[in-house]
């Protein structure tokens, strides 16, 4: 099958190049975009509690605020707030009110905003809109908000905007300049270190550009999908997706492009040596995208319907990107040929190898110390995932000096840190009536010795009047894992027991929605790693035509993405000391280091069956493997951990984590794992490795068959080759 592809593609470049492009072109032109959300709630099962108390919400109180911000008003000299102050502050927010912001529906102060403390007043705004529209006319506001407040305050006083919108608005910069800086450094890094691989600027240049357009092709083709498969993505799925196609994409480019130049090395001319390649390697990029594409489609079982989501349009785009590495990169390079080379002549050298061929002789004259102490350190590494903490504070990701987060510090000290995000209790009547006064007030009462509350609001009646919320509002940071867990585990718990009679009640707010995600998200690796895990055997075994080689294979790709845990813990919580990891990073860890981690195992793998294949005993095919596979691995590593290990320079701590721990990840699979574990294992089990089949054994060369320029390996059946 690879041998007639690598034929058609490489004898009618120019034919493949042009249906390439028209198909690109009518996919572009035709196909619609996906869809995104940006409300983490969104993507929740209604089953959950703080979803059901959203639903309720929505119908009880339509014209309830959809965001809030908050101002800080203090006194210039620093004085306590009086009460000429307060009717200045009181004529502001009218002055205010009259400018008739977009989406601000109302703004709200008087002598219950002033402090206990009495160091500021607040005035309370609330905004209507979730879509993307209303967001961006909610940022205008605020902006607009800031430069008018000196005008209305006059002298004497000063005042900070905060809250979630206005924390968005001082964000946004921060974040835009660090994707990017991110897009920026590996586009910069990708080209930097195949020009130094390779030295030569058309071998950097040219997997830039076709990654690219297969991204734009691959959006199109994932939005005709989620029009005819019914699902959406979030804002972040852009972001992964040219994070997962330049990492696949580079990875495949490497491994024909390595292959390509040992095949030249070896006599061919430019086409027979494109053709071999991708007969060779052909399988190897088919079983690794194969992998890939079906590890993703497992997200598709996740309940969190971001990371659902995610399964297909990711799947989509390995699939496209497959296809691209087996068509336009080859018929590009052969058209090239020799060219894309220049100007460097090293591709005519045999190279000395000393690196690789000296840590191929210790595995294969070492293999059970090798695998002993390369496991030891996944283990060792591993155990500090049993440390890690989710944290759903994205506020705290951000830098602190913005006038947001200033305005949040002083609010806190004056009333609970909850105010801004409270603890939304909702109680409705089991017989449709009114909810009796003297209940509420009793709950109400009841309420503030709840665990972990400051405050309780006064109740406000829904439209119907069978539905009243009361407000909690936490002593402590609402976002932080301190007060999740305590809302999941134990406030949530300890109101229902203080419900009042002929009532239901439901408790939301973010803290409960975060809440939820933390027990969605443990169900769902709990579900996605094991299905997953069994998807990767079955492939490996269609591939290696072997029972034995994915009982360790899938193993240590799991025990790899454990030691990828654990370094995170480590490194993140132990050495810099950060309250948890985002809370999300498991399922990026799995994206990036479990599935496209395999590809190394896969091409390493594919390589001591060739080894196995020209007649070489286990311990020599390994060390064989580690020579000729170990620099393609190490190059795509290198590459791939590189791109990530830019986003550590990023102002946002939630991005220096997501890049920090992928780049680990991507590490410790190509380095530890793909190069000194599953070579060492192999050749420890030698022939029993590959039972029960008999992929290991040489296929003799029939006689006078061998022409000038072939070696023996030009006769290995495609199946065995990588």
């Amino acid at each position: 099958m690879f041998a007639r592809l690598a034929r058609f593609v490489v004898r009618h470049p120019w034919w493949t190049i042009l249906a390439w492009v028209a198909a690109a072109v009518a996919i572009v032109g035709l196909a619609p975009s996906i869809e995104t959300k940006s409300d983490q709630a969104d993507f929740l099962p209604s089953k959950y509690e703080s979803i059901q108390a959203a639903k309720l919400a929505e119908k009880s109180f339509p014209q309830a605020a959809d965001a809030t911000a908050f101002v800080v008003v203090q006194r210039a000299d620093g004085g306590k707030i009086t009460p000429a102050d307060s009717t200045k502050i009181t004529q502001a927010t009218q002055a205010l009110t009259a400018k008739k912001y977009k989406t601000v529906v109302n703004l709200q102060t008087g002598q219950q905003s002033v402090a206990p403390n009495q160091d500021f007043q607040l005035i309370n705004v609330s905004l209507k809109g979730t879509d993307q529209t209303a967001q961006k006319d909610q940022g205008e506001a605020i902006k607009n908000m800031r430069k008018d407040l000196p005008g209305v305050l006059g002298s004497g006083l000063n005042a900070k905007v905060g809250g979630d919108t206005a924390a968005f608005v001082d964000n946004e910069d921060s974040f835009t300049q660090s994707l990017a800086l991110v897009t920026g450094g590996t586009f910069i890094l990708i080209i930097g270190l195949i020009l130094l691989i390779f030295r030569a600027p058309i071998a950097a240049v040219l997997p830039i550009i076709v990654i690219f357009a297969t991204e734009v092709v691959s959006m199109k083709v994932i939005g005709a999908a989620s029009k005819l498969l019914d699902f959406s993505g979030d804002d972040s799925l852009s972001i992964i997706l040219t994070i997962v196609l330049f990492g696949i994409g580079a990875d495949y480019y490497l491994f024909l492009l390595f292959r390509f130049r040992e095949r030249l090395r070896a006599g061919d001319d430019k086409k027979t040596a494109m053709i071999v390649t991708v007969e060779r390697v052909g399988e190897v990029i088919t079983s690794a995208a194969a992998a890939i594409a079906v590890t993703f489609l497992v997200l598709m079982f996740a309940a969190f319907g971001i990371f659902s989501a995610w399964g297909p349009s990711l799947a989509i785009a390995v699939i496209v990107m497959g296809i691209t590495s087996l068509t336009l990169f080859p018929a590009l390079i052969s058209l090239l040929g020799t060219a894309i080379f220049w100007p460097s002549k090293s591709w005519k050298k045999q190279p000395k190898d000393k690196v690789s061929a000296g840590m191929g002789r210790m595995v294969g004259k070492r293999p059970a110390l090798v695998a002993l102490g390369s496991g030891a350190l996944l283990v060792a590494l591993a155990a500090g995932a049993f440390g890690f903490k989710a944290d759903y504070d994205f506020q705290a990701s951000f830098p602190q000096d913005t006038e947001s987060a200033q305005a949040m510090k002083e609010m806190q000290k004056g009333f609970p840190p909850g105010l801004t995000t409270p603890v939304q209790v909702y109680l409705e009547s089991t017989d449709g009536q009114p909810i009796a006064k003297a209940k509420i007030d009793a709950f109400s009462a009841q309420a503030k010795s709840l665990p972990g509350v400051g405050g309780v609001q006064p109740a406000q009646p829904g439209t119907g009047g069978n539905v009243v919320q009361i407000d909690l509002l936490l002593k402590s940071n609402p976002n932080s894992n301190a007060s999740i867990a305590l809302v999941k585990d134990e406030l949530r718990p300890a109101a229902h027991k203080i419900k009042p009679d002929g009532t239901k009640m439901l408790v939301g707010g973010a803290t409960a929605v975060y809440g939820d995600i933390n027990k969605v998200v443990n169900r769902d690796l709990s579900v996605i790693l094991p299905i997953a895990g069994v998807l990767i055997a079955l492939i490996l075994l269609i591939l290696l035509r072997s029972v034995v080689a994915p009982l360790y294979l899938v193993p240590i790709v799991l025990l790899g993405f454990a030691a990828t845990m654990g370094s995170a813990v480590f490194v993140f919580q132990g050495a810099m000391g950060q309250p948890g990891e985002i809370f999300h990073l498991p399922i990026m860890l799995y994206l990036f280091v479990l599935a496209i981690g395999t590809d190394y195992n896969i091409l390493m793998t594919a390589r001591l069956r060739e080894e196995a294949k020209e007649g070489h005993e286990p311990r020599k095919a390994a060390a064989l493997a580690v020579q000729h596979g170990g620099p393609t691995v190490a190059a795509a590593g290198l590459v791939l951990a590189a791109t990530f290990s830019v986003m550590l320079v990023a102002k946002v701590t939630m991005l220096q984590q997501m890049g920090g721990s992928i780049a680990m990840g991507i590490t410790l699979s190509a380095f530890v794992m793909a190069i000194f574990l599953v070579p060492a294992v192999t050749a420890m089990l030698g022939h029993k490795a590959w039972w029960p089949g008999h992929g290991d054994r040489p296929k003799a060369v029939p006689p006078g068959a061998q022409g000038p320029g072939e070696t023996r390996e030009d006769f290995v059946p495609s199946g065995y080759r990588s």
